[in-house]
């Protein structure tokens, strides 16, 4: 049996915003830098946890 990493959190920028698609091709770029995969997916919210 395979062991793996679950996430569910939010990521925010300390000044400006964070565009989704910059999040996930830097995220992307890292997982499959270290051999691993991704599977799931990914919003753009507001602080209030909206929907954008």
């Amino acid at each position: 049996m395979k062991k793996g990493i679950e996430i569910n959190g939010t990521v925010f920028a300390n000044q400006g915003d964070v565009d989704n698609d910059e999040f996930l091709d830097k995220f992307i770029a890292f997982i499959e830098s270290n051999g691993w995969g991704f599977g799931g997916g990914s919003k753009q919210i507001d602080e209030d946890g909206n929907d954008i």
